[in-house]
């Protein structure tokens, strides 16, 4: 009976947390996306470094979970907008807390909503940043082609995530994406998605060390 309860509580610990991966919900998803704020902090900062984001920028943070980049991207453009996106009620009100002074100062608003309808007009946003997230979108080719329809002629979209099918741990990682259901893309697969989706100039950038990759590609002017 013991090694039985071995087995299984692992099992029933994962099967209870994995969903609030995907959608964070009620008290354990909060405590969740308040994780999420530190853990992904580093490669959040290093795949920032790899554009130019203007001070007086419009930029959209799909999947924005504990708003920890929202603030982020508000540093960075302190004369511009930052809007944070997302699907899950637990997010949008830890991510609330986190910008509390910058939506105080009218600088950033967080919003609920889904990629799959973006809730904003055409050509709205100089830079759409989406980290950490496009693993779990419906429909990653329609989903990344309405980024490029809020995105202005010539704005920029940055995909940064900690996974990909060429990385060193690509192993484990399928084995754990897998179990989450989720989108494990190579570093090829990466860009062709942008491309086919219409976007130009499409790179993808990885760090020297790490399973890290950032994706990038512009709006057509």
């Amino acid at each position: 009976m013991l090694k039985l309860l071995r087995f299984l509580v692992p099992i029933l610990v994962a099967a209870w947390v994995f969903p609030q991966v995907r959608k964070p919900r009620g008290w354990l998803g909060r405590r969740t996306v308040r994780a999420m704020n530190l853990r992904h902090a580093t490669l959040t900062d290093w795949g920032l470094q790899q554009l130019t984001i203007p001070r007086t920028a419009t930029i959209l943070d799909v999947g924005c979970g504990g708003g920890r980049t929202v603030r982020r991207l508000a540093d960075l453009a302190p004369e511009g907008k930052v809007v944070g996106l997302d699907y899950s009620l637990a997010s949008v009100a830890v991510s609330q807390e986190t910008n509390a002074k910058e939506i105080e100062a009218g600088r950033v608003r967080i919003e609920r909503g889904s990629v799959s309808g973006l809730p904003f007009s055409d050509r709205t946003f100089d830079i759409v940043t989406a980290i950490e997230t496009h693993y779990y979108w419906p429909d990653l080719p329609a989903n990344v082609r309405e980024i490029l329809r809020v995105l202005k002629p010539g704005g920029t979209f940055v995909l940064i995530a900690e996974v990909h099918r060429d990385g060193p741990f690509r192993l484990i990682y399928g084995l754990v994406m897998a179990l989450l259901r989720a989108a494990f893309l190579s570093d090829a697969e990466h860009r062709d998605l942008l491309t086919q989706a219409g976007f130009t100039g499409v790179v993808t950038l990885r760090p020297p060390r790490g399973s890290w990759i950032c994706a990038m590609g512009r709006r057509p002017l």
